[in-house]
């Protein structure tokens, strides 16, 4: 699992002022977090993010699952498929 600070748009952005001026920001502060996991575990992930991050608000995010193909160990050459 890696857990990262990014910055991500949204839609229709936000507009702040400070020291009298109006600004428009459309990149916000935001956390991505990547995860591997095995096929028979993917659905029990989603389901405990899901529960455990649900606001039913905008801005809770949204979950990409795509297909691992392989994982090379660099320093050892060991291989995983």
């Amino acid at each position: 699992m890696t857990v990262t600070e990014v910055r991500g748009g949204r839609a229709e952005g936000i507009v702040l002022q400070f020291r009298g001026r109006t600004m428009e920001v459309d990149l916000l502060q935001k956390v991505k977090i990547e995860m591997v996991v095995k096929d028979e575990c993917v659905e029990d992930v989603i389901d405990t993010i899901v529960k455990s991050a649900r606001t039913g608000k905008y801005g809770d995010g949204k979950i990409f699952v795509l297909p691992v193909e392989m994982a090379l160990r660099i320093r050892t050459g060991e291989v995983e498929k």
